[in-house]
């Protein structure tokens, strides 16, 4: 076998597997967000959601050269230089973690959570899964740029790693319902 072609397959690999202990993350809390659809809707949201998150993975990709080129600073507090690359991660992580409190704070105080017309609540979860798989796979895609230099390699990797993401899906939105505890240790972990 090619010394080249030995290199792609273990950076293939490696980036699958960076992939999907970045994307953890992501398939708790679109699990935790699905979950809020009726029962017959929710395999069908988590599997549309990440089939549909694939698209802006591949798209965030395409532009992860310039975000990683982002990291000349803008301004400077006391002695640390702040890029636009650290404001996105800011604002995207603040984000996150007002969406995981809301999640935790509901799980302890319960609302009406459908009181959304079905149709508008199944299209804003696949929404809501579309936006955050950008805002969980930056880390994801900055590290598959640092690691490959081909985007093929990056793109096919990512696929792989969401089509087990998809599979996974089903077992841990069954694991978050049915235990109590696990869906808030998995709050906890997205806060």
């Amino acid at each position: 076998m090619d010394v080249l072609w030995v290199h792609i397959f273990v950076t293939f690999l490696l980036l699958t597997a960076l992939e999907i202990v970045l994307g953890i993350d992501n398939l708790v809390f679109i699990t935790i967000v699905s979950n809020k659809l009726p029962e017959k809707q929710q395999p069908t949201a988590r599997r549309l959601g990440l089939g549909l998150a694939v698209i802006t993975r591949l798209v965030l990709l395409a532009f992860a050269f310039w975000l990683v080129g982002l990291t000349e600073p803008l301004f400077h507090l006391d002695r640390f230089g702040v890029s636009a690359r650290d404001l996105l991660l800011f604002v995207g992580g603040g984000f996150l973690i007002y969406t995981a409190a809301k999640e935790l704070w509901e799980s302890i105080i319960p609302t009406d959570a459908l009181s959304i017309a079905p149709g508008k609540r199944f299209t804003t979860v696949i929404v809501k899964i579309m936006l955050f798989d950008m805002l969980f796979s930056l880390d994801s895609v900055i590290t598959a740029v640092g690691v490959a230099k081909e985007y093929w390699v990056m793109a096919a990797a990512i696929i792989v790693a969401v089509i087990l993401m998809i599979i996974a899906s089903d077992f841990l939105s069954h694991l978050i319902k049915t235990y109590l505890r696990i869906r808030l240790l998995a709050l906890c972990f997205l806060v």
